[in-house]
């Protein structure tokens, strides 16, 4: 018969667990803030969408400058982007920047 018990260890290798209780803070934060969404009577729907928007209006930015860094050599070393991966990004940058002003155009103006 269990008397006691102290505390489980599951899947978590012996001197991590420094690492898994900071992976369950995260959780643990993140499911008091959904819960905190629910009772703000915020729908999770809408809530997809608007993160939806920030990330394409965050994105082309972002791609621009992870693509300055691919292509510096100080910081790549011989490393640095090809001019097929060079093309794919730049054009990807452009296609989700042109989204996002057609987006704010529809919204303006549609």
């Amino acid at each position: 018969m269990i008397r006691a018990l102290h505390h489980v260890q599951l899947a978590m290798p012996r001197g991590r667990e420094d690492e898994a209780r900071a992976f369950y803070l995260v959780m643990t934060g993140c499911t008091a803030g959904a819960i905190g969404i629910d009772y703000l009577g915020i729908s999770p729907m809408k809530a997809l969408v608007w993160s939806a928007v920030i990330n394409g209006f965050l994105s082309p930015p972002l791609l621009v400058v992870i693509l300055l860094v691919a292509n510096d050599r100080s910081v790549m070393g011989d490393r640095v982007n090809g001019r097929t991966l060079n093309a794919v990004g730049w054009v990807t940058a452009a296609l989700m920047a042109a989204a996002a002003v057609a987006l704010v155009w529809t919204w303006c103006w549609g």
